[in-house]
């Protein structure tokens, strides 16, 4: 039985979880996370996300997230304008050997990043935050956390 377990967990994407932070080096290099390097060793892409952060995707994944997104956007205006700019500030990297990845100078600006920086694992994807952004984001949205629960969580029994 625990095979079985196993055989499913196998089939999920990664998990990327925590809170790190790594600096951005004056070439505009970010060293991953020790435990993301796993899932993201073989390549990421990068792309602008919500709230002025930085999404870090595995590769499997952005292309499961993009291939989502075209599915409906020829009918759909938001859609397309939602693609067009998640896809045009898209870019793949891949990290060196010792697990540094060039943030492009696109998208540290998009996301005010400079060298102080936190790196957040959100399931699926990543995120890099200016600290300061980060810590005023959360600050504002922990309030509402526990209040937001109910309307986002499926029923679990614990």
């Amino acid at each position: 039985m625990p095979e079985e377990s196993e055989d499913v967990f196998d089939a999920l994407p990664p998990l990327l979880l925590g809170t790190y932070t790594p600096k951005i080096d004056a070439k505009g290099r970010m060293a991953l996370p020790a435990k993301f390097r796993a899932q993201l060793g073989g390549g990421l892409v990068m792309a602008r996300g919500q709230e002025r952060c930085v999404y870090v995707l595995p590769i499997a994944e952005f292309r499961r997230v993009a291939a989502q997104i075209q599915r409906t956007s020829l009918g759909n205006k938001a859609a397309r304008e939602y693609l067009r700019i998640f896809l045009s500030g898209a870019t793949d990297e891949v990290p060196d050997k010792q697990g540094r990845v060039l943030v492009p100078q696109m998208l540290r600006d998009y996301a005010g990043l400079g060298d102080d920086i936190v790196v957040i694992g959100v399931g699926t994807r990543a995120e890099i935050w200016d600290r300061a952004s980060w810590e005023e984001y959360l600050s504002a949205k922990e309030e509402a956390y526990s209040d937001i629960a109910d309307d986002v969580l499926p029923v679990v029994d614990f």
